[in-house]
C-alpha cells in the first residue's frame, strides 16, 4: 500500500472521475498487459472501477501500478488462511466484541480513517489471521470509495490489552504477510499508523515487523504512547470518538455501523472470495 512521489499529471488524472475520457489510454495499457501475461482475469476483475484502485494508488505510474497489481494477486493466493474466506461470518465474532470502527468523517487531509482496539481481539478465541482477514475485509470494502482511492488511509492501533498471547501469535512469517500488505500488495495508500497505549512487550513484535517496511512507511508510523489525547488530536481534529477525545460518538456507535456494513455487502465479499482466490498468479 505504499505509493510513490506522484507528479503533476498523476494526480491530475487521480482528480478525474471514472468516466472521464482522459484515463482510457492507462486503463487500456494496463488491461493489455494484463492480457498480454495471460492471467485469466475477465470481468469485474478488469472492469475500469477495478483497475482504477490500482492506478490511483501509484498515481498513474502505469509501471507501478502494474506491479502493483500482480502483487495484489500473487498475496491474495499465497496467504489463503487470510483471503480464501471473505465472508462476514468468518469474523463476525470479532465485529461483534468491537474490535474494529471506521470514522464517519475524513480527516483534514481527506484521509479515512481507521480504529483497531487490541483488547477487543481474544487471542485465545481469534488468531492473528482473523484479526488480519478484518483489516483485509475492511481494505476491500473502503478501496471502492474514489475519495480513499486518492487520499488513501489512515489507522490508529489502540494496544491498550496487548498480552503475550498476542504477540506469540505474530510470527515471523505473520509479521512479512503484514509487511507485504502495508507496502506493496493492495491498492491503498497507507498515509498514516498511529500507535497508542503501546506497552514494552510490542516493541519485540514491532521489531520483527520493521525490517520489511519501505522507509516511507517508517516515517508514517507515530508512536504517541499513554498520554495521547492531545498528540492524536493534533492529527484528527473534530472527528475522534469519546473515548479518544472526540465529542459526538463512542467507539460502539462506529463499530456497530461498521459491522452492519460489513454484513450488508455479504453478497460482494463473497464475490471476490470466489474470483481471486484459485486464480494463476500474474
Amino acid at each position: 500500500m505504499a505509493e510513490a512521489r506522484p507528479g503533476p499529471a498523476g494526480l491530475q488524472l487521480s482528480a478525474l472521475p471514472d468516466h472521464s475520457p482522459l484515463l482510457q489510454p492507462s486503463l487500456a495499457e494496463l488491461r493489455r498487459r494484463t492480457g498480454a501475461a495471460g492471467a485469466p482475469l475477465a470481468g469485474r476483475l478488469l472492469s475500469d472501477a477495478f483497475l482504477l484502485r490500482f492506478l490511483r494508488a501509484r498515481d498513474f505510474d502505469l509501471d507501478l501500478a502494474w506491479r502493483l497489481l500482480k502483487n495484489y494477486f500473487k498475496w491474495r493466493a499465497e496467504c489463503p488462511e487470510i483471503s480464501a474466506d471473505l465472508h462476514p461470518r468468518s469474523i463476525l465474532g470479532l465485529l461483534k466484541a468491537g474490535y474494529v470502527g471506521v470514522l464517519r468523517a475524513r480527516d483534514p487531509t481527506g484521509s479515512k480513517v481507521l480504529i483497531y482496539r487490541i483488547a477487543h481481539w481474544d487471542p485465545k478465541v481469534f488468531t492473528a489471521y482473523d484479526a488480519f482477514r478484518v483489516s483485509l475485509i475492511t481494505s476491500e470494502l473502503i478501496v471502492q470509495e474514489v475519495e480513499t482511492q486518492r487520499n488513501g488511509i489512515k489507522a490508529v492501533f489502540d494496544l491498550e490489552g496487548w498480552q503475550f498471547a498476542h504477540a506469540f501469535q505474530i510470527t515471523p512469517s505473520v509479521a512479512k504477510k503484514i509487511a507485504a500488505v502495508l507496502t506493496d500488495s493492495f491498492p491503498l495508500k497507507v498515509r498514516g499508523i498511529h500507535l497508542i497505549n503501546e506497552p514494552i512487550i510490542f516493541h519485540a513484535v514491532f521489531s520483527m515487523i520493521k525490517p520489511f517496511l519501505t522507509e516511507k512507511i517508517k516515517e508514517r508510523i507515530h508512536m504517541h504512547g499513554d498520554n495521547y489525547k492531545q498528540s492524536l488530536l493534533q492529527y484528527f481534529p473534530d472527528i475522534l470518538p469519546l473515548e479518544y477525545g472526540g465529542e459526538e460518538y463512542s467507539m460502539e456507535d462506529i463499530c456497530q455501523e461498521w459491522t452492519n456494513f460489513i454484513i450488508k455487502s455479504e453478497n460482494y465479499l463473497s464475490s471476490i472470495s470466489q474470483t481471486v482466490i484459485g486464480e494463476e498468479v500474474i
